[in-house]
């Protein structure tokens, strides 16, 4: 096949496969005035050039979004902040600054650390105390399966780990770190991991202290509110979660202790199918999140300014109204329908094939919910599987506590794995 079909046909395999568009929106540029104006974020105190008459004009042409304090950190931060994975231009960070967004989120493994330095990139003109930059790093040796680390790991290894992710940013500073895939208390409170935020927090590598996690989050955040050594905690948090008393119980548990706390996969995969053609109220979705006070901010995965500009005119009035009530309550009645795993885990065990189903469906939601092939692949490239992981099956007895067809699921998304990243970032 010629170099120019064999691009067209998997364009068009890609396409079919999640619908995620390949080639980047183009967008608008900035303009110099706003690129030169910041108000400043948290206490430090503010440049000169933040400060100018001269660029006086242009800040009161940015939007102040509301805000809500983050813990204990001193830290203010807009209700709506931005998750980079799907970003594929820094001039769509610069336009999130501009609109008001001064908190940014990236990870190591997204681009394997090229998103990091497409961060970096976008923000490095811009006044360091204007905005905050935080990234998942995930230490060598991590079974995210098992969700553990090696025994023998020293504190050293991930303080390396940190400084790699410092020297792709291009800052002097990087203002959160989090320790990604955190649920279980042991490797939560892993003395190695607790030396190398403090070690990075002396030596200035690092302002505060952060772990992620996707399942397990109530138990995650007792943990590291116990800890006494994380500062802020990323945790996944939704209208369908199933486990709403004990979520709510962890965050306010987490509060009390002073842990700022920033919520994440917020509208639970968008849809409820991923073939669905009934609307969703993705508004609805972000405001029940923001219901809950001990929440400071949503970071919202947007990877285009339509939805950029419906994030943040949701923050105008935060109140659920009964229609978006009856909105949610409507996703929430087929949850074997639904693009979001809880990540239970209990699918785990019955996998004859050591399968780690949960994180093949959260890969699952990011290629049809959010329609992000990229994010899914990253995703994806941290499970160990063959071409065709359940094809030694004749029949899957995997029975998912949320009904999912496990096998049509993960046969479908493992064909991403195919596609080369060429075609995944445009």
């Amino acid at each position: 096949m010629a170099k120019n079909q064999r691009r067209e046909f998997l364009k068009k395999s890609l396409a079919g496969l999640c619908g995620a568009a390949i080639v980047p929106a183009a967008w608008k540029p900035r303009s110099a005035q706003a690129a030169s104006a910041a108000a400043s974020v948290g206490t430090a105190p503010a440049s000169a050039a933040a400060t100018s008459a001269a660029s006086a004009g242009a800040a009161a042409a940015i939007p102040v979004l509301p805000t809500r304090p983050l813990g204990k950190t001193g830290l203010t931060t807009p209700l709506i902040s931005m998750g980079t994975a799907g970003v594929t231009t820094p001039d769509f960070i610069r336009q999130g600054y501009d609109a008001g967004i001064k908190f940014f989120f990236s990870a190591t493994y997204y681009g394997h650390g090229n998103n990091e330095r497409l961060v970096g990139q976008a923000l490095k003109d811009l006044p360091r105390d204007s905005f905050v930059v935080g990234t998942a790093a995930t230490p060598d040796g991590l079974n995210p399966m098992a969700g553990t680390l090696p025994k023998d790991m020293k504190a050293a290894s991930y303080i390396k780990t940190a400084e790699d992710s410092l020297k792709r940013f291009g800052f002097d500073v990087i203002d959160m770190l989090f320790l990604p895939f955190a649920s279980k208390r042991e490797f939560i409170i892993f003395d190695p991991i607790l030396e190398a935020m403090a070690a990075l927090k002396k030596q200035g590598k690092i302002r505060f202290a952060g772990i992620a996690t996707h399942g397990g989050c109530d138990v995650a955040l007792k943990a590291a509110a116990d800890a006494k050594a994380y500062d802020v905690v990323m945790t996944s948090y939704n209208f369908k979660i199933v486990n709403k008393e004990a979520m709510a119980e962890a965050l306010a548990y987490a509060a009390k202790a002073g842990v700022g706390i920033l919520a994440f996969k917020t509208t639970a995969g968008g849809g409820t199918a991923k073939n669905q053609t009934q609307p969703f109220n993705s508004d609805a979705a972000l405001k029940w999140v923001l219901q809950n006070p001990h929440v400071s901010t949503i970071i919202s995965g947007m990877s285009s300014l339509e939805e950029m500009k419906k994030n943040l005119a949701m923050l105008k009035d935060i109140k659920l109204t009964d229609q978006e009530l009856k909105d949610l309550k409507l996703a929430e009645a087929r949850p074997e329908l639904s693009l979001y795993c809880q990540q239970c885990r209990v699918c785990v065990p019955q996998c004859p094939a050591g399968l780690d189903i949960p994180t093949l469906m959260r890969g699952y939601m990011y290629a049809y919910g959010y329609r992000s092939a990229a994010q899914a692949r990253y995703v994806l490239d941290t499970v160990e599987m063959s071409g065709d992981p359940c094809g030694k099956c004749d029949v899957c007895g995997v029975r998912c506590a949320s009904g999912f067809d496990v096998r049509e699921r993960v046969r479908d998304i493992v064909r991403l794995k195919a596609v080369p990243f060429e075609f995944l970032r445009g």
